[in-house]
């Protein structure tokens, strides 16, 4: 290019003049040029679809076929008779462009119906070429239907826009709708190789697919970027200046990571989201790519799902090797892991740290951490990590013929299902010893007072043998400054019963947290202390409106020593006493010393409404139920209106 040659951007230097040069619109350009070849040509066209791919391109193409004086063969504008000539030249009066976006009310719409009555002066046809016609008013839109649904023979219109759900339905009812695509990443890359060979600047394939990539289906836009590229380079564009030109991340970085989550070095993931950070990527960016990266990655897994990549041969050749070093499965974790963070990321606080922590889960995913640890990614309640489990041991039989028996309690580390909540667990069956004599070990309870001396074993119970019917140990005497004991019933964890018919019943059995302590509070209780530690409860949570409001109300009946029935009188109570079963059951438990109480929560039926009946027929009720009245009546003659 000279000195005195005006420089013209690739955009339009390079804008499709013929069919044949349109990119990536194969199919809808023949259709168009087999519509002209048998003059098939209708009134109205809309030519719809993405930014950048060609609508208006092909419509001066459409408008300068048709006039052409002399077209070709292949159906195309010969270029150099007159009316070519002219439209190339823009100085054709047989095509008039308005442009929607600043001519859109109803008299830019009157000044094309007037020049609709001016025949072509040259040509065949006057094309109406109305470009973002979407921006139009409505009531413009509304002015055009008429003209636009019956135009003179020698006019067409040719309405172009990205936004076709804005246009009215009236206006898409008389037109040929033709929908573009986006260009595809090959198709832009193969145009762009021909720009670079026509301006002489040196390129890479790799190179060209970034800047295809980036253009995002618009071919217009991949000009104007390689324009960019181009200068930037001094004609040289090679991969490692065109991601530093765009700002796009290398996906070598990408393929290092992978292999660190495969591998499971959290250290090396962590250095690299460092290194990326300090290149000056925003991490919503990162973590954006990535997923393309991973998605990637488990198209490649097949070979058949290849071309849907969309990049160069070499590189998609390397995402099909490594694809291949992970399962399936964790692809569709990583994706989830990552598309969770997308949706974290606006709301964090510390949005390092949110994107930190997904690379130490993709780190994890094939090495995940060991129990109780895991607990946490599987999103289980602390308190179910660890819960106590009480173990009997039997002691040896005493030179006396007395067995001694001693409780001791052994942590259980127990991790539960993420799908299932932790339930109380049964106390164990009491294990019989061999002895000469059939005799049961009695299982025996530490008093809470006394806890501490029962857990370091030097509190035990004799059960002297060869008693049929031995004694339970409750009723034993107890032997003065001895511990307080209990049986512990092998069914220490009761369910409720069914409620029967019509009643709604609620237990909080499976609300309730387990009991923090090794031992289970057995104390005997009366419906006094009941009473008392319910009415402590309303006085101690005075907040609690709707709760503390339906115990006032509410009626406690005992079932068993340790189930409760409490009847309320509406499903709201009921609701209220649900929601608090957390906060209630352990205080009541803590006052009563009880950790097997259970509640019931029942809704009684509301009573039977009579009909309240006319004043008539409730006189003529009270008569025929009273003996005294129905008499008065008869003695002073008297008649019931």
């Amino acid at each position: 290019m000279s000195e005195n040659t005006p420089y013209i951007v690739s955009a339009r230097k390079y804008r499709p003049a013929t069919f044949a040069s349109v990119v990536g619109q194969k199919a809808l350009t023949t259709t168009l040029k087999n519509a002209i070849d048998s003059r098939r040509l209708a009134q109205a066209y809309l030519f719809t679809g993405p930014r950048g791919v060609g609508k208006t391109s092909c419509a001066r193409i459409f408008a300068k076929t048709i006039n052409c004086l002399s077209p070709t063969a292949d159906g195309e504008a010969c270029g150099v008779c007159e009316a070519c000539v002219a439209m190339e030249q823009g100085n054709s009066f047989n095509i008039i462009e308005l442009d929607a976006a600043s001519n859109n009310s109803v008299d830019d719409i009157r000044s094309i119906t007037d020049q609709v009555n001016v025949p072509p002066r040259l040509g065949h046809y006057r094309v109406f070429i109305i470009d973002e016609v979407h921006m139009l008013s409505s009531a413009a839109f509304n002015a055009f239907l008429k003209t636009l649904e019956e135009p003179p023979s020698y006019v067409i219109f040719i309405l172009a826009t990205t936004e076709k759900h804005k246009v009215l339905p009236t206006i898409l009812s008389r037109c040929q709708i033709y929908d573009f695509k986006r260009i595809t990443i090959d198709d832009m890359a193969s145009h762009l190789s021909y720009v670079a060979s026509q301006e002489g600047i040196e390129t890479t394939p790799d190179a060209l697919n970034v800047i295809a990539r980036k253009a995002d289906g618009a071919m217009r836009d991949a000009l104007s970027i390689f324009d960019q590229v181009a200068a930037s380079t001094m004609g040289h564009i090679t991969y490692e200046a065109t991601i530093a030109n765009l700002n796009v991340l290398d996906y070598e970085y990408y393929f290092r990571l992978i292999e660190a989550f495969r591998t499971g070095d959290v250290a090396g993931a962590l250095l690299l989201y460092k290194e990326i950070r300090d290149k000056g990527f925003d991490s919503l960016f990162f973590t954006n790519g990535l997923a393309a990266h991973v998605r990637d990655l488990m198209v490649a897994a097949d070979r058949r799902t290849l071309p849907l990549l969309e990049v160069a041969h070499e590189v998609g050749e390397r995402y099909a090797q490594q694809a291949l070093t992970l399962p399936l499965q964790w692809y569709y974790a990583a994706l989830r892991l990552l598309n969770d963070c997308d949706i974290n990321y606006r709301t964090a606080s510390d949005k390092r740290l949110l994107v930190e922590l997904t690379l130490i889960r993709l780190c994890q995913l094939l090495t995940p951490a060991t129990p109780p640890f895991d607990a946490i990614d599987r999103d289980i309640p602390l308190r179910a990590i660890q819960q106590p489990q009480v173990h009997n041991t039997q002691k040896p039989i005493s030179p006396s013929g007395e067995t001694k028996a001693t409780v001791t309690s052994q942590q259980n580390t127990a991790v539960a299902s993420p799908s299932v909540s932790p339930a109380p667990q049964p106390a164990p069956t009491p294990v019989q010893p061999t002895v000469s004599q059939t005799q049961t070990a009695p299982q025996i309870h530490q008093a809470p007072a006394n806890r501490q001396a029962a857990t370091s074993g030097q509190s035990s119970i004799s059960v002297p043998t060869g008693s049929s019917n031995p004694v339970p140990p409750a009723m034993q005497p107890r032997p003065a400054g001895a511990p307080s004991m209990r049986p512990i019933s092998p069914k220490s964890t009761r369910i409720a019963p069914k409620a029967p018919p019509k009643t709604v019943r609620i237990s909080d059995t499976s609300r309730m947290a387990p009991v923090a302590s090794l031992e289970q509070r057995t104390e005997t209780f009366t419906p006094e202390d009941f009473n008392l530690a319910w009415q402590q409860f309303i006085v101690a949570h005075p907040t609690l409106h709707i709760l503390t409001n339906a115990m006032r109300t509410a009626t406690p009946q005992p079932i068993t020593a340790t189930n409760w029935r409490i009847m309320v009188s509406h499903p709201a109570q009921q609701q209220a006493f649900e929601s608090a079963m957390t906060t209630l059951m352990p205080f009541l438990r803590d006052r009563l010393r009880n950790d097997l109480l259970t509640l019931t929560i029942e809704v009684s039926e509301a009573p039977a409404v009579e009909r309240q009946l006319p004043p008539g027929e409730f006189l003529k009720k009270i008569v025929n139920s009273n003996g005294v009245i129905a008499q008065f009546l008869t003695n002073i003659d008297a008649e019931l209106a």
